[in-house]
């Protein structure tokens, strides 16, 4: 008997960052609807009023900037990086978990320097105040959000590596049977 609750036995690391996930999951979701809603708004003003939206391109173009790095730490949390498995399924099963932290610390390692030269762009925008052609709306603080999206999957990647994480851990779904 235990002296108290304790987590499941199959509990992951990764587990303990889920509501990271699902906040980052539905803000993504919530940029991915304005898209999807400045893009019908768009269509409908052009073909059936000749009006089209103002900026809706400008728009588009930083909400899907925005789509793109906020699911980027949940892609790292769920290992759910494009693979292709021509050689390495081919390796002893013994291997797995070698190559599984080689990658993760790649992976790390490129987030890392993209982060960083982001986050120098962010600087030479906002050093030149540069901003969107039609609205003028200000680019600097999406190179930011970007920068620090991409060091924040960077350091979630390094986190797996050092708490020894399984592949994806339990929020990754189960193979389907063949």
């Amino acid at each position: 008997m235990s002296g108290g609750p304790s987590a499941a036995p199959d509990a992951t690391p990764t587990e303990a960052l889920r509501p990271v996930r699902l906040l980052l999951a539905a803000v993504s979701a919530t940029l991915l609807f304005a898209m999807m809603g400045t893009t019908v708004v768009d269509v409908v003003g052009r073909y059936f009023l000749s009006q089209p939206l103002p900026g809706a391109t400008e728009v588009t173009e930083l909400l899907l900037a925005g789509v793109i790095f906020t699911g980027l730490p949940a892609v790292c949390l769920d290992d759910g990086h494009v693979t292709v498995d021509l050689i390495t399924e081919r390796l002893p099963e013994w291997t797995r978990k070698i190559r599984l932290t080689v990658v993760r610390l790649v992976a790390a390692g490129a987030l890392a320097v993209i982060g960083w030269r982001l986050f120098v762009q962010g600087r030479r925008l906002a050093g030149f105040g540069d901003v969107s052609v039609y609205l003028h709306l200000p680019v600097a603080p999406v190179a930011y959000a970007a920068a620090g999206l991409c060091i924040f999957s960077a350091l979630l990647l390094v986190v797996l590596v050092a708490v020894g994480a399984e592949e994806g851990g339990r929020l990754r779904r189960p193979p389907s049977p063949r």
